[in-house]
């Protein structure tokens, strides 16, 4: 009875990481960083999953391995909560709406693209769009530079990629290598 009771649970769970991810996926435009405060809200916040730590831990881990961020990050969440099914679950949830979307978009987006409809609405949601990783990177900053130096160590890496084009991945290696820095001296 206990096993049942037990594999019910982990079927439960696995199907309730996949339904939030579907729902993230489904429902979130912009890309992966628009979806970062919905997956915040809904795996730390509303379901305790995971710690807002263990989130930005995982953000981190996301941003800096190849694939999409909302991908890897669905990936790691699901992994903590469910290991390897979890994280299969949750990454299927996540990348399904896309892919439908994609497959409909392209099959009738060239047959009415020059409709005045369709133009106004991809016009009205360009700056959506534009706003939801604004968002995403205001939400994640209040949570992971709580300290003056993060703010500093943020700041300089940000005046890198803006004005001296130094790339994305040489940034993340600077930063963990100060992260690394700045755990040795606490």
């Amino acid at each position: 009875m206990a096993v049942r009771t037990l594999a019910k649970s982990k079927a439960s769970t696995l199907l309730s990481l996949f339904m939030v991810f579907l729902k993230i996926g489904a429902f979130t435009w912009g890309g992966g960083y628009g979806m970062l405060p919905l997956i915040k809200t809904e795996v730390v916040d509303k379901r305790k999953w995971i710690t807002s730590e263990a989130f930005l831990d995982g953000v981190a881990v996301a941003e800096s391995i190849p694939g999409a961020i909302a991908v890897n990050s669905a990936t790691f969440v699901g992994n903590k909560v469910m290991g390897t099914a979890g994280a299969l679950v949750a990454a299927l949830g996540a990348v399904l709406p896309s892919y439908v979307a994609l497959i409909l978009v392209s099959a009738f987006f060239l047959s009415f693209r020059e409709l005045a409809p369709v133009q106004n609405f991809f016009r009205g949601a360009v700056p959506a769009v534009a706003a939801l990783p604004v968002n995403a990177v205001i939400d994640l900053g209040k949570e992971a530079l709580k300290r003056y130096t993060e703010v500093i160590i943020a700041a300089a890496l940000l005046i890198l990629l803006i004005f001296f084009h130094i790339h994305p991945i040489l940034i993340i290696v600077i930063a963990g290598i100060l992260g690394l820095f700045a755990k040795g001296r606490k």
